[in-house]
């Protein structure tokens, strides 16, 4: 029988034992990239006793094969295109910028959604521990890593809890990033294929998990 975690809440407790060392410290805080990294980061924010707050990746999907990443959007106009798919596939550039505009559109609806009017979390000077549900090509978490560099934290920390070993291996070999990959198994199949229940994440789960960690945040605060 091959290893599998039973829901994205359960592999967050795995990865959450693997940061122990970012526990308990004022500098620490967890981003969530939505949707289905929302209930692995809540559980690695409750063990470490850090500020969760999301930030929202849009993958570009190849029309037709939407699962299939050409490149992904971040906040601030930021954009990574996986040039050789592109080529090997014929995208043409008016395809591109269809599909980042309609992307676009969805990225501010969901940061609108899950935020409400609260302002996101401040990274600056700060080690900022980004979360996902796994890693396959990588390019959600490599946009998401690019954009958040222009904010200019101490150190970012790619920490998933099942990904390809091949692209573990390049986040881990870039020279300011951190990586944390709980489990890179061979051969890999894909992110889904390691959960017992990956029932996609709904927007209203993601709404309740970051609501619950600002409450539990306050109350803790309340009682220091």
């Amino acid at each position: 029988m091959r290893f599998g975690f039973e829901n994205r809440r359960q592999a967050g407790k795995v990865l959450a034992e693997k940061l122990t060392s970012y526990a308990d410290r004022d500098d620490v805080v967890v981003l969530a990239l939505p949707r289905g990294g929302v209930p692995v980061a809540f559980e690695v924010a409750q063990l470490l006793h850090a500020p969760l707050d999301v930030f929202v990746v849009r993958k570009l999907g190849v029309p037709g094969q939407e699962e299939l990443a050409l490149g992904a959007i971040a906040p601030g106009g930021e954009r990574v295109l996986n040039f050789g798919l592109v080529r090997a596939l014929g995208i043409t550039q008016p395809m591109i910028e269809r599909i980042t505009e309609r992307e676009t559109i969805e990225l501010k609806r969901r940061e609108s959604l899950y935020r409400a009017s609260l302002h996101p979390v401040e990274i600056r000077g700060k080690t900022v521990v980004v979360v996902d549900d796994g890693l396959a090509t990588g390019a959600t978490m490599q946009v998401a890593v690019e954009a958040l560099k222009r904010n200019e934290p101490r150190e970012i920390v790619v920490a998933v809890p099942i990904g390809s070993r091949q692209t573990c291996a390049e986040f881990a070999n870039k020279a300011d990033v951190f990586c944390v990959c709980a489990v890179t198994p061979e051969p890999f199949y894909g992110v889904g294929a390691w959960y017992q229940d990956f029932s996609q994440t709904t927007d209203d789960e993601v709404r309740e998990l970051l609501d619950q960690a600002r409450r539990t945040r306050e109350a803790r605060r309340s009682a220091a």
